[in-house]
């Protein structure tokens, strides 16, 4: 239908769904109604079987017999998948970097308490179960090394190429230094959790094709290693994904080995099989967040600023390399968090040790180096009796000559000046410092039980893959004769509002409302070639993709319209839900027929590739990040310090996002960063036994954060003057990762209260997490040192 243009721009002012907008996530009414509809939903072909894992219950052994026999004798077995069942061409490893190392089922040798060594399928899910335990395994037991200083003494190897990053002269910087502090923090690791865990379905189809439905963060890798195991073609295999329960970096690397089994289960019987483990088989078979163990050491002068530092990042990977390189690279990146060393060498020490392979999980090793750049400030700061808010600002990145990294890339875009400004000012951070200091002085005049501690932490977190080949996306976008809109692109949707967010950013880019557009599943068949839904880059990466697409469509339709209508582009401008054609407006819908009938090609496929970043791994030189993103966050403690245990009071954060693409969904993401990342730091604990055997392996056992560990008070904003200076997509900045390490503020606010039971003298030196246990044991230390200084 047809109208003039001025009486067209009165209808519609804005569309629904526009960026830079609140915007409800597309799947929240079917979050909280049990409507969304996860893998384990699928409806179940006939004849569907399900399979099983049989683990191995020792950490290093040579397997001497494998007998299954006894599984194979349960009812409602099928049949058993072992190594055998991995013929040529098909190659029996799942390992992320292709190093060879990782088996789907070893053939000789256990390298951890837990390892997959063989499957039962059968045709319920509790018989394959009840199966898998029956087998009759004989070991030869080998020595085996579970923690990571244990492992570096025996002389284990590494299962990565080192790093080293150095940039100007450390002896030197040491030799005229006032001032060094050697010491050695305790990183631990953390659990996944995801709500849904591990899953896989495998659908056999004709000749070689094989459907996969599963829960995974990275569906073209999925898509490759079943390829792999089975010998066939990566075109035969197609992945489809449409939401995740949860992912955080469990679900990048981890799935592979599921997807194989489904997929040998599914070729071998030539039926559907499904593969889901017990939440306790779940956490003992796949990995975790890395812990460390980091020597540091730094000179700095009387005012407090850094001179020199050297650390050395020891991480226990386990038993294969997954992502430990990468992982462990990215804990060197952030080793200085937002300030400049002048001189460094930071070098990794990615070290085999028999536990499950560790992998991704949300800051990618970046948190563990910014504890560490955290803790250098902390030692300056009760080194000098200085607020370590001072000592932190003395040291943030500058002007010319203080704003290049250890890997020599240069800091253009630093805002946290403007940031930890605002932060101090807003949270009123001085004179609450000045309170509680007089607080903690009566509590020690007094003998009152309660301490106080309060700190304001900065992070720079840098975004990009640092595999730069990782830094591309593509999309699929169908406009159909109707005018209705279908979204394909390669990003997998976690909960974090991916979908919702790339489809507001093709609502505005067509100027319809975003419920003409239809979010389809992520699938291999329509975006080829996917890099992880990870590193922080999935709006960055496949909101620009979809935007080129859209950009081609848009250039097709302008071309029609100035064809048949006779009119230069300039007269074509598209409004809300219609387009102005010189002085007449048409409807989206009738100009979609029109295009259709006149025969315009109204598909798609956009492309992206991240500019500027490039890499030199040999050199340690580069420029690995596309921007950084900053944040600054302010916590407030109270510790009981006979009991250790401990609240958070408040909590305000200030954090930059950019040019917000939906404010409501970012500060959703930025309040479950902080509570994730302050669980890790706090409550999490991961424990093995002198055995191998992990000890935290259900939520029994191992305690994620609750809505009481929530801080009282929590206040989060974002920072609504930035806009990325890089051309991102809408000027908008990443914002899964960053947050995460917001939460450190929680973790130096507990060791102020821990260091006024001695008058801020010594620091306390908390390993993570600070569990109530070690914040009493670190009073006592505290006391105990007092006293026989004394």
């Amino acid at each position: 239908m047809k109208q003039d243009v001025e009486s067209a721009k009165t209808v519609t002012q804005v569309i629904r769904g526009a960026v830079h907008q609140d915007h409800k996530h597309d799947s929240a009414h079917k979050h909280v109604t049990g409507a969304a509809d996860y893998t384990d939903d699928t409806l179940e072909p006939v004849g569907t079987l399900h399979a099983y894992l049989g683990l191995s219950d020792k950490a290093h052994a040579r397997i001497v017999a494998l007998d299954l026999s006894p599984c194979l004798a349960m009812d409602g077995v099928v049949g058993v998948l072992t190594a055998e069942d991995i013929v040529a061409p098909g190659h029996n490893d799942v390992s992320a970097n292709h190093l060879n190392d990782e088996p789907v089922f070893p053939t000789g040798k256990v390298q951890f308490l837990g390892q997959p060594l063989f499957a039962v399928v059968a045709r319920t899910r509790a018989e394959a179960r009840k199966a898998a335990a029956a087998a009759r395994i004989t070991y030869e037991t080998l020595p085996a090394k579970i923690d990571v200083l244990a492992a570096k003494e025996a002389g284990y190897p590494n299962v990565a190429k080192p790093l080293k990053l150095e940039r100007g002269d450390v002896k030197a910087g040491f030799a005229s230094a006032a001032h060094r502090i050697k010491g050695q923090i305790r990183i631990g690791g953390q659990d996944h959790m995801y709500l849904e865990g591990q899953i896989a379905f495998a659908i056999p189809g004709e000749d070689e094709d094989m459907l996969i439905r599963t829960s995974t963060q990275h569906p073209s890798e999925a898509q490759h290693m079943v390829a792999q195991v089975l010998g066939i073609p990566s075109h035969s295999v197609t992945v489809e994904v449409r939401r995740l329960g949860g992912g955080f970096g469990g679900k990048e690397s981890q799935m592979s080995i599921f997807c194989a089994v489904a997929a040998l289960g599914a070729r071998k019987f030539g039926r559907p099989v499904k593969i889901r483990p017990d939440r306790d088989d779940d956490m003992t078979a796949t990995g975790k967040r890395h812990d460390f163990v980091v020597d540091y050491e730094v000179g700095f002068d009387e005012d407090g600023v850094i001179v020199a530092v050297e650390g050395d990042f020891m991480a226990r990977c386990g038993f294969a390399a997954d992502l430990s390189g990468p992982v462990t690279d990215r804990a060197l990146f952030h080793a200085d968090n937002a300030y400049f060393y002048p001189h460094v060498l930071l070098r990794s020490h990615p070290l085999k040790t028999n536990t499950v392979s560790n992998t991704a999980f949300r800051g990618f090793g970046g948190p563990q180096g910014v504890v560490v750049a955290e803790r250098i400030i902390e030692e300056i700061a009760f080194a000098l009796g200085k607020d370590p808010l001072a000592v932190r600002k003395a040291n943030f990145y500058g002007g010319a000559g203080r704003d290049v990294t250890p890997y020599h890339q240069q800091v253009e875009d630093n805002i946290l000046p403007r940031l930890i400004g605002e932060m101090e000012a807003r949270a009123d951070y001085q004179a609450r410092r000045v309170a509680i200091l007089a607080f903690n002085e009566e509590a020690n005049r007094t003998g009152g039980i309660h301490r106080k501690g309060l700190a304001l932490t900065p992070v720079k977190f840098g975004i990009s893959f640092t595999a730069t080949h990782f830094n591309q996306a593509g999309s699929l976008i169908h406009i159909y004769s109707d005018g209705s809109i279908q979204l394909n692109h390669g990003g997998t949707e976690m909960g974090q509002g991916l979908y919702t967010k790339v489809a507001q950013v093709v609502a505005d880019a067509f100027q319809v409302d975003i419920e003409r557009i239809k979010i389809t599943r992520t699938a291999t068949d329509k975006v080829p070639n996917t890099s992880a839904t990870a590193a922080s880059s999935g709006s960055d990466l496949n909101g620009m993709a979809a935007l080129d697409a859209v950009n081609q469509l848009k250039g097709r339709l302008v071309a029609f319209m100035c064809e048949k209508w006779g009119v230069a582009e300039e007269a074509i401008t598209f409004l809300p839900n219609q387009v102005a054609i010189g002085d007449e407006a048409l409807s989206f819908d009738d100009l979609i027929k029109q295009a259709y009938l006149a025969r315009v090609h109204l598909s798609a496929a956009g492309f992206y590739k991240t500019p500027k970043i490039h890499w030199d791994r040999d050199k340690g030189e580069g420029r690995p990040f596309f921007y950084y993103a900053y944040g600054a966050a302010v916590s407030e403690v109270t510790v009981n310090r006979l009991t250790g245990d401990y609240v958070i009071d408040r909590t305000d954060i200030l954090h930059d996002v950019g040019k917000s693409l939906n404010p409501v969904l970012d500060r959703g993401q930025v309040e479950g960063a902080f509570v994730q990342g302050m669980g890790w730091l706090t409550t999490e604990e991961l424990w093995w036994d002198g055995d191998g055997r992990l000890r935290t392996h259900a939520p029994s056992t191992y305690k994620i954060p609750l809505a009481s560990d929530i801080p009282r008070i929590f206040n989060v904003e974002l920072a609504e003057w930035s806009e990325n200076a890089e051309r991102t997509i809408k000027r908008s900045k990443a914002v899964g990762e960053p947050p995460f390490m917001l939460a450190i503020s929680v973790l130096e606010a507990l060791s102020m209260a821990v260091a006024s039971v001695a008058d801020y003298t010594v620091c306390p030196r908390l390993d993570t997490p600070a569990t109530p246990e070690r914040v009493l044991m670190a009073i006592e230390a505290l006391q105990a040192k007092g006293r026989s200084d004394g």
